[in-house]
This record gives structure tokens, C-alpha cells and sequence, in this order.
């Protein structure tokens, strides 16, 4: 049995973000692989040298593993996934489509993602990102109105980043013209390894809630 990989998150986080801090991903893969993890905290309110040292823009997650350490979500998927043929295929065209599609979460799909949500919840009036948002849609629905996974034809790490990222936009409906991608979306999270992920997240943060309060 390997020896356990740390995850680092924060010991506690306002309510808003709570389910969709990014350690949920490391979590949800390392539950998918079976790996024995733990999870360590840094202090949410205090970002203090031995935070940036590991994660220099003072975010979470970050990751140790026998002495290796990474952060940077995308990184710390890959690898774990390289540690699990339930999330990484072994031939070379899986495991480069799968490589591919999760670059494309990140790159394609979060660079839009993330700033049109921002701009959804902090503003009024007419999204000016929402364009360019189902543009990106557009194109995913074509792929996923086709098959029921992004790569090697089963569920893989890619496929887990893809879902992970459109999240937060699919609970703002923006994902209601689109049949097939809602369909996907609901294939990924029905998974039991998301909803221990997600369950183990919310009572981290609630226990979170507790230590403040009687701190």
C-alpha cells in the first residue's frame, strides 16, 4: 500500500465557495483511484511564508507526495492520475486525448468560465462575457451530443476536470440549452467518488465553522 498523499486546503472558507475550493478535485481523484490521502490545512486568514513557499500565489490546493510536492490543480491531477489506470489510460492515443481534454478544461473552458461567473454574480445588467461563454459551449455540446465521455471512451481524469469546471456555471442555468452537456454533467456527478468528495469538503469547512467559534 503506497503511503498516503497530503492534501492542502484551507481550514476554513466564507460559505459562498464552499464545494467548489479546488481541493475538491484532488479529493474526487484520489476517491476515483482508490490512494489513501489525508488532508492538512493552512490558515484561510493568515497567509503566512510557509503557505507561499509551497503555493506562491498563496492559494490551495497543493499536494506532498513522498516528498515531492506540486501545486496548481491541473498538476496535482496529473499527477495523481499517472498513479491510476482508473483515471489515466495506458495507451499512448488515450492517454494524449485525455491529456489533451484536461489542458482544454483549463485552458479552453475555465479561462471563460471563471471571469464570466465573476462578472455574473458581482454585476447587473447584461453579462458582456456570456458571448464568448456559448461560443466555447457551442462547441463542447458538438462534441458531447456524440459521445458520453471526452476520452478513450470512458470515464477518465479529463473528464473529472471538465465537470468540476462547469460547475459553478451549470448552477446558474447556463448550461439549459444544451442537452447534451447537462447530460454529461449529470453522468460525472452521479459518481459516488464526487459525492464523498464533495460531502467530506462541506463537513471540512463546517468543522471549520466550529473551531472559529470557539476559538
Amino acid at each position: 500500500m503506497p503511503e498516503p498523499m497530503t492534501i492542502w486546503t484551507y481550514d476554513w472558507v466564507p460559505e459562498m465557495p464552499r464545494g467548489h475550493v479546488r481541493d475538491i478535485r484532488l479529493r474526487w481523484a484520489l476517491e476515483e483511484a482508490g490512494l489513501p490521502y489525508t488532508v492538512a490545512t493552512v490558515p484561510f486568514d493568515l497567509r503566512g511564508p510557509d503557505h507561499i513557499a509551497r503555493q506562491p500565489f498563496a492559494q490551495v490546493p497543493f499536494l506532498e507526495d513522498e516528498g515531492i510536492r506540486l501545486f496548481e490543480s491541473g498538476a496535482c491531477l496529473l499527477h495523481i492520475a499517472e498513479r491510476s489506470a482508473a483515471l489515466m489510460p495506458s495507451d499512448p492515443q488515450g492517454r494524449a486525448d485525455t491529456i489533451q481534454w484536461l489542458i482544454g478544461a483549463l485552458n479552453s473552458i475555465e479561462m471563460v468560465s471563471v471571469p464570466w461567473w465573476y462578472v455574473k454574480v458581482t454585476s447587473e445588467g447584461e453579462n458582456p462575457l456570456t458571448g464568448w461563454l456559448h461560443q466555447r459551449f457551442d462547441r463542447m455540446e458538438a462534441v458531447l451530443g456524440e459521445r458520453a465521455w471526452l476520452a478513450a471512451g470512458r470515464f477518465t481524469v479529463a473528464d473529472l476536470l471538465m465537470a468540476d469546471v462547469m460547475r459553478p456555471v451549470a448552477k446558474l442555468g447556463e448550461l439549459d440549452n444544451y442537452p447534451g452537456m447537462r447530460a454529461y454533467m449529470e453522468r460525472v456527478l452521479e459518481r459516488p467518488a464526487f459525492r464523498k468528495a464533495l460531502d467530506d469538503q462541506l463537513a471540512h469547512f463546517a468543522a471549520g465553522d466550529a473551531a472559529r467559534d470557539t476559538a
